[in-house]
């Protein structure tokens, strides 16, 4: 099976670029054009290797590094322009596995990226995920809800739709977006569905459905799991 590395720049030309050099060389490549992008996609596809551009409007590769390292060990390299000796050690000191100015050697770029995967154990995204001190847990792997220590019993595509609100807990998911990162683009159009499905989630999982803790609205955009 081909690794899989996550490209996370804003610049659309890099991106093709980097990706037509890594699956010449037999890589599988997962583009992200966005900060916001590259986190969602790091959650869903764990890839074995992530190339990060710091300059980015959304959010900065700073930022995005120091949430990747919350919850992966996943080889990490900066991939910018700015090649000033003090971005270079605060990358480092960040987390990040390496550090590559542009513009860079090609054959330089994937003797690097193969030399991290050889030392790299495979990433493995945070298993559980544990809010309000202890209250709400969900474990990944075993596809478990724990809500005041009692297991909730949810179905697949409920358990699936509370992971990505979970997953980005604190930044409010728009109802689209929601629906395709939980149950496939082929979902795009169930919206009118998504209603129902957060119904049953808060009867499930809230002390009062009508007054969530957990699982907020933001009428006209989409929900937020509130990051406590």
């Amino acid at each position: 099976m081909s690794e899989k590395i996550l490209i996370i720049d804003d610049e659309d030309t890099t991106v093709q670029l980097i990706s037509i050099l890594l699956e010449r060389r037999g890589f599988e490549v997962i583009k992200a054009y966005s900060a916001e992008d590259g986190m969602r996609k790091a959650y869903r596809h764990q890839p074995d290797l992530v190339l990060l551009d710091i300059m980015m409007p959304d959010m900065d590769g700073w930022e995005v590094c120091k949430r990747l390292r919350e919850m992966s060990d996943v080889p990490i390299i900066f991939l910018t322009a700015r090649g000033d000796v003090r971005d270079v050690v605060r990358g480092l000191e960040m987390g990040a596995d390496d550090y590559v100015p542009k513009p860079y050697d090609n054959d330089e770029l994937v003797a690097r990226i193969r030399a991290h995967l050889r030392r790299a154990p495979k990433p493995n995204m945070s298993e559980e995920l544990v809010f309000n001190g202890g209250e709400f847990r969900i474990n990944f792997m075993n596809r478990e809800v724990r809500v005041r220590s009692e297991l909730k019993h949810l179905t697949p595509k409920e358990f699936n739709l509370l992971g990505v609100l979970v997953r980005n807990a604190g930044r409010v998911v728009p109802r689209t977006e929601l629906v395709t990162e939980a149950w496939g683009e082929e979902y795009g159009d169930a919206i009118d569905s998504l209603k129902l499905y957060i119904h049953y989630l808060r009867q499930k999982l809230e002390r009062d459905a009508e007054h969530p803790d957990y699982i907020l609205t933001s009428r006209g955009v989409g929900y937020r799991f509130a990051n406590r």
